[in-house]
């Protein structure tokens, strides 16, 4: 073998190292595209996935959006603020007993309080409020006016105590499951005043007991797994779990096409 020879071959042995390390790295830059543009397009369904939610919760709470409870919470309140507000102050101005009079004085002051929490609550969501009583409380009102001396103070009593009892148990159940955040802070602030009156009422010693109507409990909660599922899938909520399966489908399908060109190009 001559020294030409030689050489020409270690030339071409040269040459074809370089091809090679020229092909492994066009086959790496390619590798790479690939792999940014996979990333890119998890990141765009990643993206896209996130914002239905947010979409969904970000819509503003409306009346549609009440239930009948939260409803019957907002009539109530305002219903009571409409009557016992002259209720009490009658009471200041004709109450034969002196507590009675100091009773009605601080259940009005406190029911123009309440009555304007309720009205600002409504204000905020959209909703319409009554603006008379009802035909009980109507009624209620008319045998104050025709009372008087003890047997006003009996009336004045039995009919506050009473209806404080029944809308009671009303703001209990809504304070404890609305979904709505300002219906459950006005709940909150309606569940102190109704007890404050309540203890109010108590501390004139004319509460008869025995007549109040008996308490209506809620039915028991279903404490089943499938009842709690069924509570929980609320239409709108943080997670969807269509979401999360596309998500997770998305990336094994990138995270095998991925492999596949790692190991084609070896």
């Amino acid at each position: 073998m001559t020294a030409g020879s030689a050489a020409q071959r270690q030339s071409a042995q040269r040459q074809q190292v370089q091809r090679q390390q020229v092909q492994r790295q066009r086959a790496q830059r390619r590798l790479a595209y690939r792999l940014r543009r996979a990333a890119a397009i998890v990141a765009g369904l990643v993206v896209g996935a996130l914002a239905l939610p947010v979409v969904a919760i970000a819509q503003p709470a409306g009346p549609t959006q009440l239930e009948a409870s939260d409803m019957a919470l907002f009539n109530g309140v305002r219903q009571a603020g409409l009557w016992e507000m002259p209720a009490g102050q009658m009471a200041a101005e004709k109450g034969n007993q002196k507590r009675v009079r100091e009773v009605g004085a601080e259940i009005a002051d406190q029911h123009v309080e309440l009555d304007k929490l309720a009205v600002e609550a409504a204000n905020k969501l959209g909703v319409q409020l009554p603006t008379e009583p009802n035909a009980d409380q109507k009624a209620w009102l008319g045998e104050m006016k025709n009372a008087s001396g003890a047997r006003f103070d009996r009336i004045f009593i039995d009919r506050l105590r009473a209806a404080h009892g029944a809308i009671f148990p009303v703001i209990a159940a809504v304070r404890s499951g609305t979904r709505n955040e300002t219906v459950r802070e006005l709940a909150q602030e309606a569940n102190d005043f109704v007890m404050t009156h309540m203890t109010l009422l108590e501390s004139t010693g004319l509460v008869r007991y025995t007549n109040l109507p008996p308490a209506n409990l809620p039915p028991p909660p279903d404490g089943s797994l499938l009842a709690a599922a069924q509570a929980n899938d609320v239409p709108g909520s943080a997670v969807n779990g269509s979401v999360i399966w596309v998500v997770l489908l998305a990336a094994l399908v990138v995270g095998a096409v991925a492999t596949f060109r790692v190991f084609r190009f070896r």
